[in-house]
């Protein structure tokens, strides 16, 4: 009897403690301030002088909604005129055919309500679309029996944001083994996947522009481990049969240590290895369609190898501009990379950004303002380059 009721008694104080912990669970939820939300104003239009100005955003990981807006409205007054931005395949079908846009929603409502044109590079491969591989594959690893739902996802995306966004890019750099899954690079299966997004795109929002490539720039030759030289994957590309199959070719062309100025050469990654890639395009009876340089861009970090100092990184990019609307009429857009990321990555790549996590606004910044509306601010916000001392 004696141990009946001890029992009863430890249920009863269980219950009491359940009751206490969900009363204070409820107080800890009221009791915390909600995310804070953004609020939009009136419709916005962006004020340039130079349409081709455009930049990379990374959106897509921000938790908070108002950042997400600020930064928005901070490309407007910087005078870009488009956006890249990634929209993760994954994120967005977490099973098949059940779909969740609402990230995206509020991505595109904010670039739409800044008067933002978009640019969107899909990948990001879900676990579903990946049964039957290997432990080893990442979620970059495509399976070719995929390939039909990734063209139905992009299919459906475009149809749903005809409009807003003008461009969408079939994957990221698909000449780096990294961005291939690690598997070796196949551009012939890249251009049949190219085309299998294509004709579901074509089919479904004729309006939005299918774009290839998103060519990594590197020098790495055949067999390698690593990737393909972007010159020779593209060619491959074409040898391969994808001609029909693309409105545009995106490319990623870093000026690296080089200026701006700094002639094309196989052998060298730089700015203007561009016009080796769309010299290849002309080759290929393709010197009609438009390029996208969808990242390009330098990086000051002091003690990065291919870092130049933070007044250089300021001239190459306003250099990069002015070459590219002036003896580049194939080129649609020159992005930089990357306006702002939602927390520092602590290494050289915080030195690609035009704005720190906390909005600290950098010297490129109000460069690239004053280029795209032909104003000065301060000329004390950033030294000019150091030139050559005479012999």
């Amino acid at each position: 009897m004696n141990q009946m009721t001890t029992w009863i008694h430890l249920i009863k104080q269980l219950v009491a403690w359940g009751w206490r912990c969900a009363v204070l669970l409820w107080a800890f939820n009221v009791l915390v301030p909600p995310s804070a939300r953004a609020v939009m104003g009136e419709p916005q239009s962006v004020v340039t002088l130079h349409d081709h100005v455009c930049i990379h955003t990374r959106l897509i990981d921000e938790v908070h909604e108002w950042k997400m807006l600020r930064s928005l409205e901070l490309v407007r007054e910087m005078g870009a005129t488009t956006i890249v931005e990634f929209f993760p395949w994954a994120y967005f079908e977490p099973s098949k055919d059940r779909y969740d846009w609402s990230r995206a929603d509020l991505i595109l409502k904010f670039a739409q309500n800044q008067g933002l044109q978009v640019i969107a590079r899909l990948g990001l491969v879900p676990n579903w679309a990946r049964e039957g591989e290997s432990s080893y594959s990442t979620l970059n690893t495509l399976p070719e029996e995929a390939y039909d739902d990734f063209a139905e996802f992009a299919a459906d995306f475009a149809t749903r944001y005809e409009g807003i966004v003008t461009e969408i890019i079939v994957w990221n750099e698909p000449n780096l083994a990294f961005e291939w899954g690690f598997r070796g690079v196949d551009p012939a299966a890249y251009v049949e996947l190219v085309k299998t997004v294509y004709q579901a795109v074509r089919a479904a929002a004729p309006s939005v522009l299918v774009l290839a490539g998103a060519l990594a720039p590197t020098l790495e030759p055949v067999g390698s481990a690593n990737g393909l030289n972007d010159l020779l994957y593209l060619q491959a590309m074409y040898d391969a049969g994808v001609q029909p199959y693309f409105d545009g070719l995106a490319i990623h062309t870093y000026g690296f240590s080089q200026s701006a100025s700094e002639p094309p050469d196989p052998q060298t990654l730089n700015f203007r290895r561009a016009e080796l890639l769309y010299q290849i395009m002309m080759e290929n009876g393709d010197g009609d369609k438009p390029v996208f340089i969808t990242e390009s861009g330098w990086n000051d970090h002091p003690r990065w190898a291919y870092g130049v100092r933070p007044s250089q990184r300021v001239e190459y990019t306003i250099k990069a501009f002015d070459v590219a609307e002036t003896s580049w009429s194939w080129a649609r857009t020159v992005c930089n990379w990357v306006f702002r990321y939602p927390t520092p990555t602590n290494s050289y790549p915080d030195n690609f950004t035009i704005a720190g996590t906390n909005f600290e606004l950098k010297p490129l910044y109000y460069a690239i303002r004053d280029y795209t509306q032909q104003q000065t601010t301060r000329e004390d916000l950033w030294l000019p380059a150091p030139q050559p001392s005479s012999p």
